[in-house]
């Protein structure tokens, strides 16, 4: 029988078939059931064996948390947010706005009534009042709000109000205003009659200006301008004043002046007895900047035998003469002031 074999032939059955090298010692003298029984009991693990931990295979996402840096991974959350963010403010500008809508609403009879009370409020301010025919209001209109004309605006009668803004051109038949201010410049094509004109700066008219009358602190005519003056000349002012030399003028001599501080007309009467010397001093109502030009012209017999001659300065003049003048003699000077 098979279990009568020879020990060495059954020890070398395991080595044959590649049993393990580490086989006790005595297993030439155990029978082949007793090395069966001892290696299966050498293969079932321990409980010593069973409490070691094994190492369980880990998830590619968890691998891959464990690699990344948390931080940097918040940050790129945090840039993915903003990013959605700006592309939705984008879109939401690139859309075109929306046409604000008024909302309308039809007049109806019971509305119609209400407005023959003493106040009545109809609609709202997001509501728009059409009215499709002629309106008539017999009186008075009041709007709160700004009033806009989309054709012609006319009227019968005046316009008033503290202040009128016309931004584009303005044909205005007959207009009377209290005040006029103009901040640019004004065109004026047609005749323009003014009651009081005052200009704070500078005027040019390049066209001829007649005025009735014309008064100007001072007269400039710059280049080669002409002045022309067809008619008469007259000098008005303050009539200078004037002192008598009695001794020159002679016994019951009397000087009298007539006109103005740049012409006028010195009358002398002489009395008895004259002696040389000035006659008068005429005094400028309003003094010259400097020493003017005095121009005397003698009238009558007695001026002319007067050898007469001129004192003057700023203030004022002298009429003189070199040798005494007839006796109870009337005669004059004209004289003529020139700064």
């Amino acid at each position: 029988m098979e279990n009568e074999k020879d020990p060495a032939e059954n020890a070398e059955s395991p080595a044959a078939s590649g049993a393990d090298s580490n086989a006790p010692s005595d297993a030439l003298s155990r029978t082949p059931e007793e090395l069966g029984q001892e290696a299966s009991t050498a293969a079932t693990p321990t409980e010593a064996d069973s409490a070691q931990p094994t190492e369980k295979k880990q998830s590619p996402i968890k691998r891959f948390f464990k690699k990344v840096n948390l931080y940097f991974l918040l940050f790129m959350v945090v840039l993915v947010v903003v990013g959605v963010i700006a592309a939705v403010n984008y879109l939401n500008s690139a859309k075109p706005a929306d046409d604000p809508t008024v909302q309308g609403q039809a007049l109806s009879q019971e509305s119609l009534k209400q407005l023959a009370n003493k106040d009545a409020s109809i609609g709202d301010t997001s509501q728009t009042l059409t009215i499709q025919g002629n309106a008539v209001i017999a009186g008075q209109t009041l709007t709160r709000g700004d009033l806009n004309v989309a054709g012609d605006f006319q009227t019968a009668g005046s316009i008033q109000g503290p202040s009128i803004t016309i931004s584009g051109a303005a044909n205005f038949g007959e207009t009377q205003a209290n005040a006029l201010q103009v901040a640019t410049n004004a065109a004026v094509q047609g005749s323009t009659t003014l009651r009081d004109l005052s200009v704070a700066g500078s005027a040019t008219f390049s066209g001829p200006v007649t005025a009735s009358q014309l008064t100007a602190s001072r007269l400039i005519l710059s280049g080669n301008a002409i002045l022309q003056i067809p008619n008469h000349i007259s000098f008005t002012g303050t009539s200078p004043s004037r002192s008598i030399n009695s001794n020159v003028v002679g016994s019951g001599g009397s000087v009298s002046v007539n006109g103005s501080d740049t012409s006028g007309t010195v009358n002398v009467s002489t009395g008895g007895s004259p002696q040389p010397g000035c006659f008068t001093r005429i005094t400028f109502a309003q003094r010259f900047a400097a020493q003017p030009r005095v121009i005397i012209s003698p009238v009558g017999r007695g001026a002319g035998l007067s050898e007469f001659y001129v004192d003057r300065d700023a203030t004022g003049f002298s009429i003189c003469t070199a040798n005494g003048a007839p006796a109870n003699q009337a005669f004059a000077f004209d004289y003529f002031i020139a700064g």
